[in-house]
């Protein structure tokens, strides 16, 4: 079993202020909580970006100012976000690959996402993918349903590999969508191609259920204000990297050590960092 990976989605497009006052929006801030996730045990992050008012943006340059500030203090790998915030074209979306990113997400699949519908038809799926390999930037499937396994596959084998292996990042408990519950991990994960690697994440009150059975089957873990704002039931987390510290300390009771930035790269095979 190889070392821990914890993503950390520290910022998300839909996470404000006002419920979760630590939340991380200027670049400032981005980079200094990756700096603090890293130490805490975090590999990589996934990164969205606000603009001057906090509100969602996919803007290149927000992206370029947030990666050169985490990149100031620490290696983490940046992960950039293609999800964006809902009602984005997919221009938009895309702009963050302009900037080669080691790894970016990619949903494949239409999904509710409570009372909206998150967009990813074949024709916009298979826009972002060749994008991605044209650029050399590693997906990570964000899958919401099972069904968009189904649609990652299809498009290796019309398109050819992204990198190589496939990286799955579970994302379970978006109201409409497959919830947290052990059972639904434990089908996707049975689902997974040999030679993949793959992480998880649960929604809100999903995010310690699908934590542990993700370190009970040696899979990796996603955590971080996008996806839950709380330590304990109605209690905010400090901050991101008292969320990393947690699951971290989890992991090491059971034997198993985080990975550090430079050891997710080799598990990932993404290639050495040069700084």
């Amino acid at each position: 079993m190889h070392k821990l990976i914890i993503t950390v989605a520290g910022v998300g497009a839909e996470t404000t202020k006002a419920a979760q006052p630590a939340l991380p929006v200027t670049a400032a801030e981005i980079g200094a909580d990756a700096a603090r996730c890293a130490e805490a045990g975090a590999s990589m992050y996934h990164l969205h970006v606000r603009d001057a008012a906090a509100n969602p943006t996919q803007a290149r340059e927000a992206f370029a100012a947030a990666i050169a500030a985490v990149r100031e203090r620490s290696d983490i790998i940046i992960q950039t976000s293609t999800g964006g915030a809902m009602g984005m074209s997919a221009d938009e979306r895309l702009q963050p690959l302009d900037l080669d990113p080691e790894m970016a997400s990619l949903t494949t699949g239409t999904a509710n996402f409570g009372d909206d519908v998150f967009f990813n038809d074949t024709a916009l799926m298979t826009e972002f993918y060749q994008r991605m390999q044209k650029k050399g930037v590693r997906p990570e499937f964000e899958i919401f349903e099972a069904g968009q396994m189904d649609n990652a596959l299809k498009l290796v084998k019309k398109h050819g590999p992204a990198g190589p292996l496939m990286h799955w990042d579970f994302v379970l408990g978006v109201p409409g969508s497959m919830s947290g519950e052990p059972r639904n991990l434990v089908f996707l994960v049975d689902r997974v191609p040999e030679g993949s690697t793959w992480t998880c994440t649960g929604i809100g009150r999903w995010h310690m259920p699908v934590t542990m059975t993700a370190l009970a089957l040696g899979g990796n873990v996603r955590l971080g204000f996008e996806d839950n704002v709380f330590y304990h039931k109605g209690v905010l987390a400090k901050e991101n990297a008292e969320l990393v510290g947690r699951v971290a300390r989890l992991s090491r009771e059971w034997g198993r050590e985080t990975a550090t930035p430079d050891e997710a790269r080799q598990i990932l095979r993404l290639g050495t960092y040069a700084g």
